[in-house]
Formats: C-alpha cells, sequence, structure tokens
C-alpha cells in the first residue's frame, strides 16, 4: 500500500469542503417522521461556555481556560465538548497537532468573546469567527454557538433575514450541482436523503427568508468552525436541537462580516482579531484601516494610551482571542499562563469509541505509513468523518497499519470501502473474517 497521497492538512480541508453537507436548492418538501433522540450534551461544571449574562452595555462575555488532552484526543474532541469550533481550538493552539496532540498537552480554550456590532436582537451570526450569538427576547442573555459557513464557490449571504420555517426530521433533496459534483467521483448520491445518520441536514432545519438557505445541524459535527458547507449555516447536533426549539418562526436573523472587534471591559480596552473571509468580499487591509480608525476614536473618548505596536500584532495574530491593548497591558502569553484551569471531564461529549476487532471481523486495510504519527492521524480522520468510520493503527513489520472495522458483514464492508475511497482517494483491500473464504 502506498503512503497517503496528499499533504494531510490540504486533504483534510479538501475533504471537509467536498463532503460536509451542502442545502442549496433544497425543494422545501420535508418528511414527518419522528425525531431520532438524542444523547444530553455534557457540560464542564466549572466553565460556562454558551449561555451568558449581559449587562447594559456590555460587549465582552466569558473567559478564557485551559485543559490538559488525555492520549487518544483530538483538538476537535476537545472543542466540542467545550463549544468551540475547528477553527477556534486549532489557531488558539498553534503549536498542537490537531489530529495527534501529545498527552498531557496544555490546550488554551479560547471562550472569551466581543460581541458583534449589531441589533442585540435575534440571532446575529459573524462569518468571520463562525460563530452565531442569539438573543432571547426579554431576557438578558447571549447564547452562542460555533457554525460552519459556506466555501468558496458557495458563499453564505450577508445583511437582514428571518427564519421563515421551522422543520424536524427534514428530508434532503439533492440539488442538481451537488449530485453531478459526486457523481464525478463515482459516488451516485440518491436523488432524496430521508431523515436519518446519512442526512447532511441533520435532525433540525429552520429554514430562512433567503431562498435556498438554512440554519440547520449535521451529521458530519467535526466540520463545524470550518468553511465547508454549500452556503447554509451548520451547527453541532446538540446545538442545533437546543436553538430549534427556542427560536420562533419570524426571528430576524443579521449576517455580518466583522473580522476586527473592539470592546471596553472594566477600563481596559479589548482586541479580537480573525482573518477576514474571502467570500465576504472587501481587502483586508481596507477593513484594517478602519477599525484602526474606530480604534482611535474608543481610545480618545476615554484619554487612555493604546500600545499601538500590540494592537499590530494582534491583528497579525488574528487567533480570535481578546486581548486588551492598552500601555503596560499583559500580552498573550500572560493571559494564557492564568487562564481557568479545568479538569478533563473522564468522557469528552460525542468523542467517537471504536469497539474492538478480531480476526473474525470483516474489516478494511487502509494504508500502512512508515511514520506512526502520520498513521494516527489518519485514524483520527477516520474516526471524526461523518458518520464515523472506525479504524485503529495496528504495528507490523516494522510499519503502522491503518484498519477500518469492524464492520458486520460483506455489504457493509464493502460501502464503508467505498466511502473511504471517495472521501480519502487512497487504495483500500477489504479483509474478510478468517473463518470465511468466499472473496469480497
Amino acid at each position: 500500500m502506498s503512503q497517503y497521497k496528499r499533504p494531510f492538512l490540504s486533504a483534510l480541508m479538501v475533504l471537509f469542503a467536498l463532503l460536509l453537507s451542502g442545502c442549496q436548492s433544497l425543494s422545501g418538501l420535508f418528511a414527518s417522521h419522528s425525531t431520532a433522540p438524542l444523547p444530553t450534551p455534557v457540560q464542564s461544571p466549572t466553565i460556562v461556555s454558551h449561555e451568558f449574562s449581559i449587562a447594559d452595555k456590555q460587549d465582552m462575555v466569558g473567559n478564557l481556560a485551559v485543559v490538559n488532552s488525555n492520549e487518544g484526543d483530538t483538538l476537535s474532541d476537545i472543542a466540542r465538548h467545550f463549544g468551540l469550533g475547528y477553527t477556534d481550538i486549532s489557531i488558539a493552539n498553534p503549536n498542537i497537532a490537531p489530529w495527534t496532540p501529545k498527552a498531557g498537552s496544555r490546550v488554551l480554550l479560547p471562550l472569551q468573546f466581543i460581541l458583534p456590532e449589531a441589533p442585540r436582537k435575534g440571532i446575529v451570526l459573524n462569518l468571520a469567527n463562525m460563530r452565531l450569538f442569539y438573543y432571547p427576547k426579554k431576557q438578558e442573555q447571549v447564547v452562542t454557538y460555533p457554525v460552519s459557513i459556506g466555501r468558496d464557490g458557495w458563499n453564505t449571504p450577508m445583511g437582514l433575514t428571518r427564519v421563515a420555517i421551522k422543520t424536524a426530521n427534514p428530508e434532503w433533496h439533492v440539488p442538481d450541482s451537488i449530485y453531478r459534483e459526486h457523481a464525478q467521483k463515482g459516488d451516485i448520491l440518491p436523488h432524496v436523503v430521508r431523515s436519518g445518520p446519512s442526512n447532511p441536514l441533520g435532525y433540525y432545519a429552520m429554514r430562512l427568508a433567503i431562498p435556498r438557505y438554512l440554519i440547520h445541524g449535521t451529521n458530519k459535527p467535526y466540520g463545524i468552525g470550518m468553511q465547508v458547507s454549500h452556503g447554509c449555516i451548520q451547527l453541532y447536533p446538540e446545538d442545533i436541537e437546543v436553538l430549534f426549539k427556542d427560536v420562533a418562526v419570524g426571528t430576524p436573523v443579521h449576517i455580518v462580516h466583522q473580522p476586527y472587534l473592539a470592546a471596553w471591559d472594566q477600563n481596559m480596552l479589548y482586541v479580537e482579531a480573525h482573518d477576514p473571509v474571502s467570500q465576504a468580499g472587501g481587502g483586508k487591509n481596507a477593513k484594517k484601516k478602519a477599525f484602526l480608525k474606530q480604534l482611535k476614536k474608543m481610545s480618545h473618548r476615554k484619554n487612555v494610551k493604546v500600545d499601538w505596536d500590540k494592537v499590530d500584532r494582534v491583528l497579525q495574530r488574528a487567533d480570535g482571542i481578546p486581548t486588551p491593548v492598552l500601555a503596560s497591558s499583559p500580552d498573550i502569553t500572560v493571559l494564557s499562563n492564568s487562564a481557568m484551569q479545568l479538569t478533563r471531564p473522564s468522557l469528552l461529549y460525542g468523542q467517537p469509541l471504536v469497539a474492538p476487532l478480531s480476526s473474525s471481523d470483516w474489516s478494511i486495510l487502509v494504508d500502512t505509513f512508515k511514520d506512526e504519527i502520520a498513521a494516527q492521524r489518519m485514524v483520527a480522520m477516520l474516526t471524526h468523518q461523518g458518520p464515523s468510520i472506525p479504524a485503529r493503527k495496528v504495528q507490523k513489520d516494522g510499519s503502522y497499519q491503518v484498519i477500518a472495522g469492524p464492520f458486520k458483514d460483506k455489504k457493509e464492508t464493502k460501502a464503508f470501502a467505498k466511502r473511504i475511497r471517495y472521501e480519502f482517494e487512497v487504495d483500500v483491500k477489504p479483509i474478510e473474517p478468517v473463518l470465511m473464504s468466499s472473496k469480497l
């Protein structure tokens, strides 16, 4: 077997871009099947990650925290448990390999957010940090969730709209463009995908008044926090379930693009920076220039001294971490070192669990690697597909094999082999049980 055929980061992004649910051109017909039960999210008792009380004129919520990783964790596992997306956690921890962190790695959780400049009514979505903010009626509260948005060529629209229709257990009527996209690689999709684990809309969908766009769940939760959809706004399954129940038809939805944010908190001026999203248009330099002008006005009103060199570093870093920028204020290292230390829960919410594999099971030899880390990375990417592909690495003859399985029978093995070939563009070899002689 050959080594994995692409650079891993590139392969990962191509993989998710092609496969993590698209929903443009929906026909508007929805199923009425009973809703599949979802597990209750396990939230850390020591940190608030979603629901924040806000006082009048309060523009920043939350706190930074850290947690130590266990053997076998990925940053995506940790992100999901603590209400973050893939980009949130990966750019906040640039020195940690996202799919293969070392056990005991100190993972920074960027759970502090500057609220977007928009009316605090209904839903506000900031494309730049891929985060949704929901302001319930008659409550001094904001609820926030990470989201995925449209990839290049499938832009998520900006502007003011509203929730037009709410539907549980939607059917996905596959648009012709997506059908052709898959067919070109030999993956023939059905024209209608019923409600269930194979439906990229998940179990809840809220159609916007903008034609063909929705806020919905996903069957591929580890793409949350990326630009991977066909224009729609995706949430973790556990998050969309809560939002779906709370949000009424007619709720306003304001979609903005604000990569640079500023806020006062306890007489300190903070700046939060993200790389602008190319689909939203507008030059990066122009946005920076406009933001710096705004920042100067804010500092002049209170007659304070800004460390402009530090501002430049924060904008350059673009890691989404609110950072104080007045003269003599603490830098990112101090902020990280003083972040709240959390105890890792015994089980991270949604973390894939792989069943044991025996010689009497059907399985698939995915690939063989000389490097153990490369093999483990492939394992992590397989198990974090949606639905998950069970996999593990096995040392053999001085190399590391990636074996997928167990599968219940020949038919299921063939189906998973097809998925792996399509999604990873690798040749795979089905392995039949030792007690059977028939060929796949």
